[in-house]
């Protein structure tokens, strides 16, 4: 039965799938009271009811994995909790690898789930064909099984979680289209439907296919696109009942067990988008007609596979849109366009999987303000305007789902979309060979092919085209000096009266510098977990100058406004587009300044950590002293058109010097030398600067008071559980990325954040957070004998407690 619609409820839920119901039965669950959910038609009927059901749980993210191990646990006990049957059926979960290069990618994943804490077993064709014996293993490699995935029925699940919602309280209202949603001084203050107004504090946003019609309602972004997906279910033919679901990504299926069949899908690598101008009105409990033709490249591969599929009837062709967004991950998370909106959506045809964790999470967030942990990977705020532009969502996704079950890469690029935004310079560095990422919209040069090289990335497992061109970058910012196009960078004006007391209270270390200076600080949760780091330069006692990595833009801006009280006379202004950046590192960095500007910029008029404007030509240029990648450098900042006539000057004088056109390779190998930290990757919201090896870029000693002081205080004396430290591998023949797990005395303890290769001191380089319940210290870090397993194989490592490369900076001071 409908509940009546109330005229007011604290939180409304928008959208009965399986994750409202989640994210309704978790917010119950954790003791909200006045909650509504809300669904157009009924439980269940948009994307939830024509899932295939398929739960795996390892993703590249250990808290994406953690999520979908939520899902599991949640799945085990939901039947017995409420009384309703689920599906769940916990049978383990095969993946095939048909070539070497996918089975190094199998290799890598199951090192993936062991620093995960997620069971993964690597077996031989013939062991998984004893496992799913209706397959034709000639082809294999080999394959991996993961005994705790399973399957499920997404509508008993759902069911089961409205159920479980309803018996907290939870008023479930179907039959209710929300129409409008009324924000008042940037906060939702109430949701209006074609049966009424309810007046509310926080909207939740869990429309699926609908969520991107629903957030524009408040003027928010959701970048998704609903793309056609089909699957077949055949006629029972004797499969087992504990058949494990099956993933064939070399062809391009999965398969699961149904009621003694098949079902069997898979993502072709040209996708149909659905509903471009829109999703039709009264379209629930509906699919789309199937499309025979389409999917043959699809039964051609399911057929070699498995034969037997071949001799059994088909009961259905199922052609079912659902919502994908442009990078394969979901979203999540408070929209930064409107306070207490809430999103959790985009789900990729991974959303039975996702469903009860991510509800978990998104509930915790609605409740607190705050992700109950590190969730970068599907935070809304990982996007940016780019993606308010429907061809761009759409020309994206379509590439992504293409890419479902391709291997990924390291370092791969998307090819779509491009170019986006681009640099003054962009022209000028294209025809000087670069080969170029893009990030957040932006094209950056990730490095610069020599005469007679064709600038573009061969990927594999092994030493990629560009490591030795990337070298050379290396070796010309550490012997001479180099040039990197910045521009990308995110920068912002924050001005007023109370610019210093706001920047005092958001940021971890002391802001209250004269003007002139530079501030690296950390931005803290109230966990005291690192939030964002960026660089300030005090202009004035009412200016800063911001400066904010590519693509942490709108996620920084975002946690910088909502440290700002109310009545606060501050102003952020994001100038991103209007100002261009060079870095200039290297030796010979201070030489080639000086022959270009009249200032004196000698060490002693210009020293580490200050900033001064001075003119290169007709430009203005604000240049900032410091590096990224170790070396005497300068950030010079400059407004976009005298950007072109700046990098030909200093091209110019550098002549001499040996300058060098560098990318973002040279500069990651550069910075890993160096152990510079980057933001979701090596800190995040889990961790403390303290555990970062950042405690001292933290005002603790002064009392002043700022966002997250009270939790660091709380921990004051206690041993650190985890530290963030070094390690160097000496064999050549090994890529560390990151991920792999750190093993202290054979016993694991971590995994590394990040990896790569450091070409000065001739060693591949990876840090992480080493792990102890009884606290740790630099003796007893130092005391043990290190293993890496990449790939599923223990490679002997060093451990360095401090940077591999001029520890004491004497390079970066000189």
């Amino acid at each position: 039965m409908t509940a009546p619609l109330p005229s007011h409820a604290e939180i409304v839920v928008i959208g009965g799938g399986i994750v409202g119901c989640s994210t309704a039965y978790h917010l119950a669950k954790a003791g909200a009271k006045d909650v509504v959910l809300l669904e157009r038609a009924k439980l269940t009927s948009g994307s939830t009811f024509h899932a295939a059901g398929l739960v795996g749980q390892l993703r590249s993210s250990a808290n994406v994995t953690r999520l979908l191990k939520h899902s599991v646990e949640l799945y085990d006990t939901l039947e017995a909790e409420t009384g309703l049957a689920t599906g769940w059926k916990m049978n383990g979960g095969l993946r095939l690898a048909c070539n070497p290069e996918r089975m190094i990618e199998i290799k890598r994943q199951a090192t993936t789930a062991r620093s995960f804490g997620l069971e993964m077993h690597l077996l031989t064709p013939s062991e998984a064909k004893d496992l799913w014996p209706l397959m034709d293993e000639s082809d294999l490699v080999g394959a991996a099984f993961l005994p705790t995935d399973g399957q499920a029925n997404p509508s008993d699940i759902t069911q089961a979680l409205a159920k479980g919602a309803r018996m907290r309280g939870v008023r479930v209202i179907e039959d209710t289209a929300v129409t409008a949603i009324e924000v008042k001084d940037g906060r939702v203050v109430a949701v209006v439907t074609d049966a009424g107004r309810i007046a509310c504090e926080k909207v939740v946003n869990c429309a699926g296919q609908w969520a991107r019609e629903v957030g524009r309602l408040a003027g928010v972004n959701v970048p998704l696109c609903s793309v056609e997906h089909q699957y077949l279910i055949s006629e029972p033919f004797g499969v087992p009942s504990n058949l494990p679901t099956l993933r064939d990504p070399d062809r391009l299926i999965y398969f699961k067990e149904d009621v003694g069949g098949l079902v069997m899908g898979g993502y072709e690598p040209n996708p149909i988008p659905w509903a471009v101008d829109g999703i039709p009105r009264g379209f629930h409990f509906s699919l789309l007609e199937s499309n025979w033709e389409h999917f043959e490249q699809i039964t051609e591969q399911a057929l070699a596979r498995c034969p037997s599929l071949g001799t059994a009837g088909i009961r259905q062709l199922l052609n079912g849109p659902e919502s994908f967004t442009p990078d394969g991950n979901f979203i999540l998370g408070e929209a930064p366009e409107v306070r207490n909106f809430f999103v959790g959506a985009g789900f990729n045809a991974f959303g039975i999987a996702s469903g009860g964790g991510a509800g978990w999470a998104l509930a915790e967030w609605v409740l607190t303000g705050d992700p109950p942990l590190d969730l970068w990977p599907v935070d809304i705020r990982r996007f940016s305007r780019v993606q308010e532009d429907d061809t761009w969502v759409r020309t994206r996704t379509l590439e992504m789902y293409g890419k479902h079950y391709t291997i990924v890469w390291p370092f791969e690029e998307y090819a779509s979309a491009r170019p986006t935004l681009t640099s003054p310079i962009y022209e000028r560095l294209k025809a000087s060979g670069a080969c170029f990422g893009s990030k957040l919209g932006w094209e950056r040069p990730n490095w610069f092919a020599p005469a007679g090289v064709e600038p573009v990335d061969r990927y594999s497992f092994g030493r990629q085209n560009w490591f030795p061109h990337v070298g050379e970058e290396h070796r010309a910012v550490r012997e001479r000096v180099g040039l990197f196009d910045q521009t990308s960078f995110a920068k912002l004006m924050v001005t007023g009266p109370d610019a210093e007391a706001v920047l005092s209270w958001a940021c971890a270390n002391d802001v209250r510098r004269a003007p002139g200076k530079l501030i690296y600080t950390t931005l803290l949760n109230t966990r005291g977990g690192i939030e964002a780091d960026l660089v300030l330069a005090r202009l004035s006692p009412e200016a800063y100058y911001v400066v904010i990595g590519t693509g942490f833009r709108t996620h920084d801006v975002d946690v910088l406004n909502r440290s700002v009280p109310d009545g606060a006379r501050v102003t952020f202004e994001d100038i991103t587009e209007r100002n261009g950046v060079l870095a200039l590192m290297g030796p010979r960095a201070r030489d080639v300044l000086a022959a270009v500007t009249d200032a004196d910029v000698s060490n002693a008029a210009f020293p580490f950590y200050t900033h001064q404007e001075l003119s290169i030509g007709d430009a203005k240029v604000r240049a900032l002293r410091l590096t990224f990648v170790g070396e005497l450098g300068y950030e010079l900042h400059m407004p976009r058109e005298h950007m072109a006539a700046v990098y030909d000057a200093l091209m110019a004088a550098g002549a001499a010097h040996g300058i060098a056109n560098a990318g973002y390779r040279a500069m990651d190998s550069l910075r890993l030398e160096k152990g510079y930290r980057v933001w979701g990757a090596d800190i995040s919201p889990d961790h403390t600067p303290y555990e970062a090896s950042l405690g001292w870029s933290v005002k603790l000693k002064s009392n002043v008071p700022f966002l997250g002081r009270d939790a660091l205080v709380e921990r004051q004396g206690r041993p650190l559980p985890k530290r963030f430290v070094g390690f160097a591998v000496d064999d050549a023949d090994v890529v560390l990325l990151g991920r792999e797990t750190i093993y202290r005395n054979g016993v694991p303890v971590g995994y590394l954040s990040s990896g790569g290769y450091g070409y000065t001191v001739g060693k591949n380089l990876g840090y992480g957070y080493v792990r102890h319940a009884d606290g740790i210290d630099d003796a007893w870090l130092t005391t043990g004998t290190y293993e890496l397993d990449v790939a599923s194989v223990k490679v002997p490592a060093t451990i360095a407690l401090e940077p591999f490369y001029d520890p004491r900076s004497a390079r970066v001071m000189a």
